[in-house]
């Protein structure tokens, strides 16, 4: 079962500041849980390093309630793609997206 919860929607990495403070809460809602955690993998997939602290400090990365999250933002990143943006992740998302199967 999903649970959905708050969510900033569009958390990645120029939304961080350090010390820690999320910016730019203007697309905030309701998201299954794990999707900002998604995201900020997502945008660090490019840096494996990255990715993998990603994914160690956030544990709902591939929970079973996470999984849906990270199916949801792996499928709207690849539509980015088709639509000829960010081009530079597309290797990326595909492989995530075939683990994820």
């Amino acid at each position: 079962m999903t649970c959905w919860t708050s969510a900033h929607a569009d958390l990645h990495w120029a939304n961080v500041t350090a010390p820690l403070k999320v910016l730019d809460w203007e697309g905030w809602g309701r998201a299954p849980e794990g999707f900002d955690g998604a995201t900020l993998y997502a945008c660090s997939l490019l840096q494996p390093d990255t990715a993998a602290r990603v994914r160690d400090a956030l544990p709902v990365l591939g929970s079973p309630a996470g999984l849906a999250a990270e199916a949801t933002v792996c499928a709207q990143l690849l539509q980015t793609v088709a639509r000829g943006d960010n081009l530079v992740l597309e290797d990326q998302l595909r492989h995530w997206a075939d683990e994820l199967r």
